[in-house]
């Protein structure tokens, strides 16, 4: 299927021509709304499974589905791979809105979630998450905020450090690269500035890290491609 170049040009265009109408949008994980495609969804607790973490860092909050996905995956996995601490989230966003955090909050889900408002590369910002991170032991990183360039590469710099071998760091709407400038008129990013291109730099410096296409190969629909970078030293 992955050599199957009409295949996976449909998925390609299956998001250009759903993203006027926000398709995105229309998913919840139990009650907060999500922002994920399905495919992404999935793709990520095979991941989680894979790696079994007992911490996931997250840039990028909005209305709180993604974290508390998060947060249910690490419940799961408590309880079938039992640790001596109790596995956690963060989550990081510049605008924390106060309604977005009270529904987290309240969720029964966000016991092991810790909510951290500021700028993803302020220094301060992850050196709160660097002190929080440092008893753990398998991490896995998910970039999902400003998607331009330079804020996306500062994330990579900065948040690789957390990932431990054998793990992930998830960069997000990679697929602005491959969509039509015109889509993102009212955006900071589009192609020639977005998270893929600043995954390919990051990625022509570093020998810690491959990109595992194997994920995107087979969901095709995905704002992901070239997105799952595997720690392997």
């Amino acid at each position: 299927m992955q050599e199957d170049s009409l295949v996976r040009n449909l998925g390609v265009e299956f998001i250009e021509k759903t993203l006027d109408y926000k398709y995105s949008y229309n998913f919840d994980w139990l009650g907060m709304p999500i922002i994920q495609f399905p495919q992404d969804i999935l793709a990520f607790q095979e991941v989680v499974w894979q790696v079994k973490p007992d911490l996931i860092v997250e840039t990028g909050v909005a209305r709180g589905g993604s974290i508390l996905y998060s947060s249910s995956l690490m419940h799961l996995l408590d309880k079938c791979h039992p640790l001596s601490w109790p596995r956690k989230v963060i989550g990081i966003d510049i605008d924390i809105r106060p309604h977005n955090r009270l529904r987290i909050e309240e969720h029964p889900l966000s016991t092991n979630v810790t909510l951290i408002e500021g700028s993803s590369i302020d220094p301060s910002t992850f050196e709160q998450v660097k002190q929080i991170s440092s008893p753990y032991k398998k991490i896995i990183v998910c970039l999902d905020s400003n998607h331009t360039h330079q804020h996306v590469l500062e994330e990579l710099i900065l948040y690789s450090q957390l990932v431990s071998i054998d793990s992930y760091c998830i960069v997000y709407d990679t697929i602005t690269e491959m969509l039509p400038p015109e889509k993102y008129h009212a955006a900071k990013w589009a192609p020639g500035n977005s998270p893929l291109t600043a995954v390919k730099e990051f990625m022509s410096e570093r020998e810690d890290f491959i990109v595992d296409n194997q994920i995107y190969d087979k969901l095709l629909i995905s704002v992901a491609p070239q997105g799952h970078l595997k720690r392997i030293k």
